[in-house]
């Protein structure tokens, strides 16, 4: 049978992360890399780009792993205080919501908890600079996925946490949900490059043009997730 709870909080979770400007920005770094390496190859754009969201793909996986047996091992603990634990996710969904929206009315780059610290951005532009295939998007990717920590860990670790109750073998299902949305921007955006509906130029245009939004739809989301959990709805 199907938790409606789960798909609701975790649904709500992972499209709070997958709007975050954060993960968008350093998609379109990693296909204006291989565009300018190969001009002429539309064909290395696509797989450049679905080698690079499978490479998020499985980081995130191995980091959810991590983080739900992590909760395990305090299993103990967290069933003794399970009221505090589980109201500590709803204030931290609802923090989180908070700083998003923050955003949206006093935007400054590099916002805590919200994107990607300014001090790692030069860093990450040379390591992706570096990459001229497919493969090395892909394993280029998996290191980045270090990078992205910062901007979009903290739904994950709520995530995580509210999935370590059901069991690490229960929760992988879970896990794959969550990291196929977190990825599915990426995976639109090199669609529509690739087949011609727009240029790289216009997705990060676009979201540029778009970041307060989409830091005020990330706010919304964690906040109302939050509130959720607060009132026992989920």
């Amino acid at each position: 049978m199907v938790d409606l709870s789960n798909i609701t909080r975790i649904t709500g979770l992972a499209l709070a992360d997958a709007v975050n400007p954060c993960e968008l920005a350093i998609l379109t770094m990693v296909l204006v890399a291989i565009l300018v390496q190969n001009p002429e190859k539309k064909k290395r754009v696509l797989y450049a780009g679905l080698a690079f969201s499978a490479a998020v793909f499985v980081g995130y996986m191995i980091y959810g792993f991590i983080l739900i047996q992590l909760f395990k091992t305090f299993a103990a603990t967290i069933r003794s205080y399970s009221f505090y634990f589980y109201n500590g996710f709803a204030i931290l969904a609802m923090i989180l919501g908070a700083l998003n929206v923050k955003d949206y009315f006093m935007y400054k780059p590099g916002g805590i908890a919200t994107e990607m610290p300014l001090s790692m951005r030069p860093r990450l532009k040379l390591i992706i600079h570096k990459m001229t295939s497919p493969l090395g998007a892909f394993f280029i990717g998996i290191f980045v996925t270090i990078f992205l920590l910062p901007c979009t860990i903290g739904p994950y670790i709520i995530a995580s946490g509210l999935l370590s109750e059901i069991g690490f073998i229960n929760a992988i299902p879970w896990l794959l949900y969550y990291n196929f949305i977190f990825i599915l921007p990426m995976l639109i955006i090199t669609t529509i490059i690739y087949i011609g509906f727009a240029t790289i130029e216009d997705v990060s245009g676009w979201k540029e043009r778009n970041i307060k939004r989409l830091h005020l739809i990330a706010g919304i989301l964690l906040f109302a997730v939050g509130i959720s959990l607060l009132a026992g709805w989920l």
